[in-house]
């Protein structure tokens, strides 16, 4: 039976690694506009998960570094 290629229940993306690893990250459903207050609220408070879980802010395949990436977030602000 040959494996979905979509992004997991309630997930907006999904990224498959040089390993073959699925990776779905990104609210299903929400409008992503970077460089808006919505861009700039998300980017703070990801911010603060990239503190709290450092390993995750380590890995670039990590849903919390692609989510960010999406928002082109640079630090606490998201920009165009």
């Amino acid at each position: 039976m040959p494996r979905p290629t979509g992004p997991a229940k309630g997930k907006a993306k999904v990224k498959i690694t040089a390993s073959g690893r699925k990776v779905s990250y990104g609210q299903k459903g929400a409008k992503v506009k970077a460089g808006t207050s919505k861009g700039d609220s998300y980017c703070a408070r990801s911010a603060g998960q990239m503190k709290k879980h450092p390993k995750a802010a380590k890995d670039p395949n990590s849903p919390l570094r692609l989510s960010r990436k999406r928002w082109k977030c640079k630090g606490s602000k998201s920009s165009k």
